[in-house]
């Protein structure tokens, strides 16, 4: 450092990281300032120059002056070696301004104090850090060294994880070229040991939070979801609570944005592609986030949803990583994972993004929505971030589809071949002939009651969670999986009743089906109908 680089710095005068003094003569604030770097973001402290006039004025450096210096850095603790450096004042010989680098904090460290006292920087001001605060990092610390994911889980064994998830969330893995393709045919004792989730024989909390299938002994497991009339959170229009493994709660949340969120769609090839008002990528990354990064080792810990007719809320407990603020995360950044051996997995399996991309991919995609930028807030105990919803449209009578009757509906899905795939011939895709209900053969009202009942059935089975292929097969006595999509699950696709999780990706191998508001009101209808 030199003289002309002091010279640029100090332009702007004090900021959040840069302390001035005068002389040594202000040591002692100068060290709590100090001690306020190493616990935020890190600064220099300069002696020498006068604060407000920014004038390079030096000061006499003597034997007595470096001893001053050295005894208060000793009640810095923990104990740590800075470099300082004395630099020469132009045009005034035997004085010198006194330099002091420091790094800042990295989470997981034990915060520091001088004389006993531990502080933070504000803006360009020194404050004594609040006592939760202090005693939160402290906790921080201990996690780091014995952190909560990698404690062992007393009485599981393999026997109680979900396998069905475990081997799912492989596959993409070896999909996507980030697990060798050994690992499909491995155990599912060598797969947990593969994911570093055993330690001398024993699961970690970690494999409980991913993969564990009854999560009662874990309360912190939660997942609360709201749809609050209005913009705020004076009345509940839905409350819901979900508990269970990572995967559980991620199913659980994204059928929550698909039951209360507006939904379009297009047909794009043979398929129909939906979209929420809120790009589902966007929401599904905020929620894995939510879930992998919050903090696990406390009770009362959860993730939460909270969507209001402006704007949809995805928070969780815990604090940003010291290395990032609310504005900082919008930009390029390293990845800090709180749960490095929980996110290490994510990423192996495709749930996560490496080297902090992930957020950046859910402001693209707000922006191609045509919708206003994310935003981040903390108070200390929660990080949340907020998507702001379309405006809503008016109401246009005139472009208003008629609500047509129940039996007219099932006579459109009867054009998509929804019949029983032991009787009915195999749906064509690339052939579909539409059916114009004004010219159409009188309805059938055995026919329509058979179809209405397997089309109760299969909406009943996707229920408020949603569901997956195999669930769905099962529940309806089916084991061909052709037919059943060409003659069951396809076509209420198309017709806008079911919507994908992953609708971007109609393969992948954690596929899950909802209902979309459409399909609730019929399935609603088919209640009625048959009471």
């Amino acid at each position: 450092m030199t003289i002309d680089d002091i010279q640029r710095l100090i332009q702007s005068d004090e900021t959040r990281t840069l302390e001035l003094k005068k002389t040594t003569g202000k040591l002692k604030d100068g060290m709590r300032s100090a001690c306020a770097f190493l616990n935020t973001a890190g600064g220099l402290l300069l002696f020498g120059v006068a604060p407000g006039t920014l004038q390079i004025v030096g000061q006499q450096v003597t034997e007595n002056t470096r001893r001053e210096i050295a005894r208060e850095l000793t009640k810095l603790e923990p104990s740590i070696d800075l470099p300082i450096e004395y630099l020469d004042v132009p045009d005034r010989e035997g004085f010198q301004v006194i330099a002091i680098c420091l790094d800042g904090a990295v989470f997981g460290d034990v915060p520091y104090t001088y004389d006993g006292k531990p502080y933070l920087r504000v803006e360009s001001t020194t404050v004594v850090m609040p006592r939760d605060v202090f005693e939160e990092r402290i906790m921080r610390s201990r996690l780091k060294h014995y952190p909560w994911e990698s404690q062992i889980c007393e009485d599981i064994t393999v026997t109680d994880l979900d396998e069905q998830r475990i081997r799912g969330a492989v596959r993409l893995g070896v999909e996507h070229g980030r697990m060798p393709a050994s690992s499909l045919t491995d155990t599912t004792e060598r797969l947990v040991e593969e994911l570093r989730l055993t330690k001398k024989g024993q699961l970690k909390n970690a494999a409980a939070a991913l993969f564990l299938r009854d999560t009662s002994d874990f309360p912190q497991f939660l997942l609360r979801m709201a749809r609050f009339r209005g913009t705020d959170k004076t009345e509940f229009i839905d409350n819901q609570r979900a508990y269970g493994n990572f995967f559980n709660l991620l199913d659980a949340g994204m059928a929550f944005f698909f039951k209360h969120l507006s939904i379009s769609g297009k047909i794009v090839g043979f398929m129909r592609e939906e979209k929420l008002e809120i790009p589902s990528v966007a929401l599904r990354e905020a929620l894995t986030n939510a879930l992998c990064h919050r903090q696990f080792h406390s009770p009362s810990g959860s993730v939460g949803i909270a969507i209001y007719d402006d704007r949809v809320e995805i928070e969780n407990t815990g604090l940003l990583p010291e290395e990032l603020t609310v504005e900082t995360i919008k930009t390029n950044h390293q990845s800090f994972a709180q749960n490095p051996l929980i996110a290490d997995i994510l990423f192996k399996t495709t749930f996560l993004e490496n080297w902090g991309s992930g957020v950046s991919r859910m402001f693209d995609a707000c922006k191609e929505a045509g919708l206003p930028e994310p935003k981040y807030g903390t108070n200390g105990l929660f990080v949340w971030i907020t998507f702001y919803r379309p405006t809503p449209q008016p109401h246009n009578l005139e472009t208003e589809q008629p609500n047509n009757r129940t039996t007219e509906q099932l006579n459109k899905l009867e054009t998509k071949q929804f019949q029983n795939p032991a009787t009915s011939k195999p749906h064509n895709l690339k052939t579909p002939q539409p059916q114009n209900p004004t010219t159409s053969k009188p309805h059938n009202l055995k026919t329509s009651n058979k179809k209405a009942k397997q089309l109760k059935k299969l909406f009943s089975l996707i229920g408020e969670k949603g569901t997956n292929i195999k669930t769905l097969m099962d529940g309806m006595h089916l084991r061909d999986r052709k037919n059943f999509l060409t003659a069951y699950l396809n076509p209420c696709i198309a017709m806008g009743y079911i919507a994908m999780l992953y609708s971007e990706k109609p393969n992948h191998p954690m596929q899950s089906y909802y209902l979309t508001q459409k399909g609730r009101e019929m399935l609603e209808k088919l209640m009625k109908e048959q009471e």
